[in-house]
């Protein structure tokens, strides 16, 4: 906690000096939502993995598979889509 304190002391120090309007804490917030945006996608990544490896050991299940993944894929693309939004509302209005 103390380190993230001092990065958002030492981003207000820098938007002091001609940056912009953002305070650190507004930079700390749109980098986790970039953090959030990476892991929904590596999420994803595992859905299809393990999704590929369930259909090659049970062929006969392809169709119940693949419904599942495409559910699975689009619930875990809110999240991404989500911090997106965030970042972006961070960035420009706050």
């Amino acid at each position: 906690m103390n380190l993230l304190m001092n990065l958002a002391n030492l981003i207000n120090v820098l938007v002091e000096n001609g940056a912009g309007q953002q305070t650190g804490y507004t930079y700390i917030a749109i980098g986790i939502c970039c953090l959030s945006m990476g892991f929904a996608g590596i999420g994803e990544g595992l859905i299809g993995y393990k999704t590929v490896e369930s259909m090659s050991r049970n062929p006969e299940m392809y169709g119940k598979l693949r419904t599942a993944m495409i559910i699975c894929c689009a619930v875990t693309e809110t999240t991404a889509i989500y911090a997106l939004l965030l970042s972006i509302l961070m960035l420009f209005v706050a």
